[in-house]
């Protein structure tokens, strides 16, 4: 692979001539938009990540990561978060070259440290071999402490639907979200993400976070200067607010569903943080690191081969559940939208905002 210094923006020119195009020719408020083929945006994201202190495998991954959300049209997820990354990795609250250890392991149970890293390189060392523990005894757990996650869950979800297992993974995180009839933050947004295979189509896959909005959705909220909906936050006097400035500025945000998200919550922390042996969401204190955006938490991830099931094969039940979801007049299942912008994505470049990718060329510069 090239250094960062070798990498070359010839590749870019086109972007360039669109953005100037897109801007010349639009009077609306919307920001111009480009499109990158998925390759060239990887490898600009690994260069950046590279210059910026993590080692060769972490820049790899998280920058697949990280164009892979982008390609699926999670902007929230994309490349919306790598002025993050770099904070974080210059806060040095985060290891960009942590090596993951396995701590414990038995016949369906992995347990890994991510030695202070990022969660995508410790689930890549434990994910072979918990696929390989499921289709012997039927489930495995993966228990991920001492971790940073900052992208999407399903993302992680994913490869191991199409491998043919059902999939549940959750995730605790820094204090942003009050519990139910509560004024303060104690939980993290908490998302959580849940795969199936199918036999005639891709993966049914949710993910979501059990905060009304996710973090993400909220910062680009107030960068577009748009509210968002009551019920997604309290201001810093505990009142319902839809701005999400004031959400930001010593608020907090709010579970979706009253009491049942916050029990949804609830539920991940112990099995994100108390299970893996990680913090949780309200002890982590980034107080001696400016910059610091992630959260040092745990993951938790759960594999069932549906193989050991009785009856129809699994992924032709889910199948029939998507027949069953369509006949009611459901139009877009989970997971429907990120596909769509991915194929469109495959065969046309990944659409991006023209003002991110100048700011990412300017990382390297």
């Amino acid at each position: 692979m090239p250094a960062p210094t070798d990498v070359k923006y010839d590749r870019f020119e086109d972007q360039r001539s669109q953005c100037k195009m897109s801007r010349q020719q639009t009077e609306s408020a919307a920001e111009p938009r480009t499109r990158v083929p998925f390759d060239d945006l990887v490898e600009l994201l690994r260069a950046i990540f590279l210059k910026n202190g993590t080692s060769e495998n972490v820049a790899a991954i998280l920058a697949q990561n990280c164009a892979s959300a982008e390609q699926d049209g999670a902007e929230s997820h994309g490349v919306f978060r790598i002025p993050a990354y770099l904070s974080t990795l210059h806060s040095e609250w985060v290891d960009g070259k942590a090596v993951p250890q396995i701590r414990n392991t038995t016949s369906a149970w992995l347990s890994v440290d991510a030695m202070n890293g990022f969660a995508q390189p410790a689930l890549a060392i434990a994910a072979g071999a918990a696929a390989e523990k499921a289709r012997e005894c039927g489930i495995a757990a993966i228990a991920i402490s001492n971790s940073h996650h900052f992208g999407a869950l399903w993302l992680d979800v994913e490869p191991l639907t199409r491998a043919g297992f059902v999939v549940l993974t959750m995730v605790s995180g820094y204090r942003r979200v009050a519990p139910h009839g509560g004024r303060h933050p104690i939980y993290g947004t908490n998302p959580m993400a849940f795969g199936a295979p199918r036999a005639k189509g891709p993966p049914l896959i949710f993910d979501q976070a059990s905060s009304a909005t996710s973090f993400g959705d909220l910062l680009i909220a107030k960068r577009e200067n748009r509210t968002v909906p009551l019920g997604s936050g309290l201001d810093r006097t505990g009142q319902e607010t839809s701005d999400p400035a004031a959400i930001l500025d010593g608020g907090a945000l709010l579970t979706f569903g009253g009491h049942k998200g916050s029990s949804i919550a609830m539920m991940i922390e112990v099995m994100a943080a108390a299970v893996t042996g990680s913090l949780f969401s309200f002890e982590v204190d980034r107080s001696q690191y400016p910059g610091a955006e992630t959260s040092r938490s745990g993951q938790f991830m759960l594999l069932i081969d549906p193989r050991f099931g009785l009856g129809k094969a699994c992924a032709e039940r889910v199948d029939d559940l998507v027949v069953g979801l369509r006949s009611s007049g459901q139009t877009r299942l989970p997971g429907d939208r990120r596909y769509e912008a991915r194929k469109k994505a495959q065969a046309q470049g990944v659409s991006i905002r023209c003002d991110a990718l100048a700011n990412l060329r300017t990382l390297l510069q």
